[in-house]
Order: C-alpha cells, then sequence, then structure tokens
C-alpha cells in the first residue's frame, strides 16, 4: 500500500470540476488543502493538480472509494446540482432532482462525519436564493435547495458538540452553464439584470470565496447559518 506523505488536509468538492464547484476547489487548492473533486462533469481545463474521480455522486459508496487514501476528509463543499426546468413538475424528474441536490450530500457527509469529527472540520453546503422565494418553472430545484439550507440547520445542531460546524451559502444569478439559458434569453437576462442591486451577475470565484471563508478558522464561531451570495436579489 503507498503511503501518503501529502500533509495537507483534504477537501472534498461534489460537482467540483464545472461552475461553482471548480472555483471552489480552486479557491482551496490556493488556500493549502489538498483538493478531490467528485462528480460526472469535469471542464477540459480542470487544473491537474485537483483531484478529479468521475462518479455519480447519488453512489456513496463510490464516492467514498473514489477519496484518496490514508487522507482523512477536514472539509467537505456539497456543490452538485441538478436542475430540469418545467419536467420538475413531473414526479421522476422531481425525484431525480432531489436526489441529487439533497440526498447525495447528506448521505455523503453521513459518511465522512467520522473523519470530518478527527479533524475538527467543516461542511458547507450550497443551496441557492431559490430557497428564500419560489420558482414558477423548478419546483424540484427549489424544493431541494430549501431543504438544503433545513438539513444545514440540522447539521448543524447536531454536529456542532463534536466540534464539526456546517453552513451553506445560497447563489444568486451567477455566470455558469447552468444559467446560460437565461444568460443567452435577451429579454430575461434585461429583467434578472433590472432586479439585482448590484447591478450584475456573480463570477463563480465570488461564491467560491464565501466558501472558503466558512471553511476557514476566521469562521470558527459560525454554523448553521446561510449566506446569500447575490447582489441583492433576494431582499428587494
Amino acid at each position: 500500500m503507498q503511503v501518503n506523505t501529502d500533509t495537507r488536509p483534504l477537501a472534498v468538492v461534489t460537482g467540483g470540476g464545472t461552475g461553482i464547484g471548480r472555483a471552489v476547489a480552486e479557491a482551496l487548492l490556493a488556500g493549502g488543502y489538498r483538493v478531490q473533486a467528485l462528480g460526472l462533469d469535469r471542464e477540459d481545463d480542470l487544473p491537474a493538480a485537483i483531484g478529479f474521480a468521475r462518479v455519480d455522486v447519488t453512489d456513496t459508496a463510490a464516492c467514498m472509494a473514489a477519496l484518496p487514501a490514508n487522507a482523512p476528509v477536514a472539509a467537505l463543499v456539497n456543490c452538485a446540482g441538478m436542475l430540469r426546468h418545467q419536467q420538475e413538475w413531473q414526479t421522476e424528474p422531481f425525484e431525480q432532482v432531489m436526489r441529487v441536490n439533497v440526498t447525495a450530500g447528506f448521505a455523503l457527509a453521513n459518511a465522512l462525519l467520522e473523519q470530518l469529527v478527527a479533524a475538527q472540520g467543516a461542511v458547507v453546503n450550497v443551496a441557492s436564493m431559490w430557497a428564500i422565494f419560489g420558482s414558477p418553472g423548478a419546483p424540484a430545484y427549489t424544493a431541494s435547495k430549501a431543504a438544503v439550507a433545513a438539513l444545514t440547520r440540522s447539521q448543524a445542531v447536531a454536529w456542532a458538540p463534536r466540534g464539526v460546524r456546517v453552513n451553506s451559502v445560497a447563489p444568486g444569478w451567477v455566470e455558469t452553464r447552468m444559467a446560460e439559458k437565461a444568460r443567452t434569453d435577451p429579454e430575461r437576462a434585461a429583467r434578472i439584470g433590472a432586479r439585482i442591486p448590484m447591478g450584475r451577475w456573480a463570477a463563480p470565484g465570488e461564491v467560491a470565496s464565501v466558501v472558503r471563508f466558512l471553511l476557514s478558522a476566521e469562521a470558527g464561531y459560525v454554523t448553521g447559518v446561510m449566506i446569500p451570495v447575490d447582489g441583492g436579489y433576494s431582499v428587494c
């Protein structure tokens, strides 16, 4: 068996090959973590220093098997997500979105709990502005992200006595592939832009910087919160 000689704390990022997840992986790598990304998709120019395993995040056993041996997990970021727009009004797509967006992260956090306790680590779950208000075209995505916010609070109060902090972020409109349909629709993009007080969409790195803070010692007395990263969209 190969002995692990990398002494950096290990961060696991689901959905870490694209979009916000990739930005989180890069921010944590720059912050001194060894990073393992898990998911089905990755961008071609993902830095080689970020480990990537192509796994279905709903398969907890496969996720665990893909992690580096003898490298206890100090940070977990559940960023993998699915959006199916109008299809979500059908039961099967609704349940699929819930499995990816809620159950997968819940199961992986449970599987990694003892490692997180040993490292006195932290978890960040990625919710959404849709956890705050509704979406007529994405009922499952909306419900799942509200569930992520509620689950975060339960994990926080359950695990705080064991030294594990759990928080969430609620991104607004971010320049990612998931939001490409809205960004490339001139009429819809104009309506969105008019409502954002800061007058622009977020770059993925702006969400990643908040995630990095929540994982850091600087947030050592912060647990159970959901921080909107939406340029003020959810308060107007």
